[in-house]
């Protein structure tokens, strides 16, 4: 059973930061997903893989509670923007340097 420690970005269907500022901790799937043939579902036997997911107030907390529990991990880098959001009415600041045209 293998964690992965990530910090999850911004959905393209929300303009807020909301659910960015934990760090979560998911299991890799041990086997594959399978199609049902009565129902055409998709299922999956490993209820770690798909159920459990334990957030932390930071990356730090996760790693310590993935070493005492002795989960074999690996930590993804963070993938937080670093440009600052731009406004719409930036496009016609006077403080503009190129004119705005389409």
């Amino acid at each position: 059973m293998f964690a992965r420690i990530y910090r999850p970005s911004k959905t393209a269907m929300q303009s807020g930061k909301a659910h960015t500022k934990s760090w979560l901790l998911e299991f890799d799937a041990e086997t594959a997903k399978r199609i049902d043939p009565l129902m055409g579902w998709t299922s999956a036997e490993d209820m770690t893989a798909s159920e459990v997911h334990l957030s932390f107030d930071s990356q730090d907390e996760a790693i310590a509670y993935a070493k005492n529990n002795a989960i074999p991990f690996r930590v993804e880098p963070d993938h937080s923007p670093t440009a600052a959001p731009k406004a719409y009415s930036d496009n016609f600041a006077f403080r503009r340097r190129k004119p705005w045209t389409h």
